[in-house]
């Protein structure tokens, strides 16, 4: 490798969907990319499908790191990253969003003395119980390149003084993918039909974070709020399920609501499709609240506060918290809304605006590996 070659740290799917037009962008510009999956998601469902809907090869490396504590797993992807970074010494690299994989991508870029680039940079839910505000901190401060999606997560890092050469408002890179293949997933999906559903015609529901499945009060309160809100309506809801939420059921007993329907976990554009026909779409997922955002569902988020504030200001959104009364009334509200708003996050020319505020990645200055 020579110092031309992009390094992209990334291990889930919202990663995977989000770096996936900065790498392309690269490509287009001719320069070589080295992708380091680091294994945080390692099922076929949740990670390798992303990578062959999204036109991608395989990635580099895959450090297989797999489920575990914050800092066992942390701390096994810091070691081999090292390791990895080393044999590629590459110019920049990219990190995306929060994650663990996240923060040991930018600890080992930056303890190397490698430029890292943070791709939405600034989210702040100002919940310090939330192990992912923990990381964005802390990866924002050692960053040499912030990407925040909008003015509003751009002033907070102003905030909390962060140098302005340091910072770029791009939009967000979700734009860039939604847009890309919101109509391929129309054309190629055949997941309504399979799933016997009708567009417009049902919920969805996504729930996976830590302190919404693993709390067995919460997890109930959250499905029953769900089961009420979509009854009202007399909507279905669809549940792709994650293995950790699937775990939590059977762990704790957790008779599911007869409305409530468990799905496998679905490929990105199976996911993408539902998202853009489901009437309302409940979620306690970040990714999940701006996608909606940009296909004009309604959203309703069942957790007491969000880091994408710009997706309620402009109406795509209600902050439920997770009692049922409140998720209720949060359905009732948005059910019937959809499309009446702007996205905030930008005109999905967001890897374009980030390449170019990298001056060794800019058109006209980047060197391919091979020249």
């Amino acid at each position: 490798m020579t110092a031309s070659t992009v390094g992209f740290v990334l291990g889930t799917r919202p990663e995977i969907i989000k770096l996936a037009p900065v790498i392309q962008e690269c490509h287009r510009r001719g320069i070589d990319t080295h992708v380091i999956h680091t294994g945080q998601h390692y099922s076929d469902s949740l990670d390798a499908v992303f990578f062959r809907q999204l036109g991608l090869s395989p990635p580099d490396t895959n450090l297989e790191v797999g489920s575990d504590d914050h800092g066992a797993q942390t701390g096994a992807m810091l070691t081999g990253l090292e390791a990895e970074l080393h044999d590629v010494e590459p110019a920049v690299v990219f990190v995306q969003g929060d994650t663990n994989s996240t923060l040991a991508g930018a600890l080992a870029g930056s303890k190397m003395d490698m430029d890292v680039a943070h791709v939405e940079a600034g989210l702040r839910s100002f919940d310090d119980d939330m192990p992912e505000e923990t990381n964005r901190v802390i990866i924002d401060h050692i960053s040499d390149h912030l990407f925040p999606p909008t003015e509003e997560t751009a002033a907070l890092l102003r905030n909390e003084g962060i140098p302005e050469d340091r910072i770029t408002v791009t939009g967000n890179t979700v734009v860039d993918a939604v847009q890309t293949y919101d109509d391929r997933a129309a054309s190629e999906s055949r997941i309504l039909g399979e799933l016997g559903v009708t567009e417009g015609q049902f919920d969805l529901l996504t729930a996976h974070r830590a302190e919404t499945v693993d709390d067995r009060d919460a997890f109930e309160r959250i499905l029953s709020g769900v089961s009420r809100a979509s009854a009202q309506a007399d909507r279905e809801v669809i549940y792709p399920i994650h293995p950790r939420a699937e775990d939590r059921l059977e762990e704790f007993g957790i008779a599911v609501p007869d409305r409530v329907r468990l799905v496998e976990p679905l490929g990105f554009f199976d996911f993408l499709r539902l998202e853009s026909t489901a009437d309302v779409v409940f979620t306690d997922s970040g990714g999940v609240q701006e996608e909606t955002s940009i296909l004009g569902t309604p959203c309703v988020t069942l957790r007491y506060g969000t880091e994408r504030p710009e997706t309620a200001f402009v109406g795509a959104n209600c902050v439920a918290g997770r009692e049922p009364s409140g998720i209720v009334a949060a359905a009732a509200q948005m059910r019937g809304k959809a499309g009446d708003w702007t996205t905030p996050f930008g005109d999905g020319n967001a890897a374009v605006q980030i390449l170019d505020a990298i001056p060794k990645l800019a058109v006209g200055e980047a060197v391919t590996a091979t020249e």
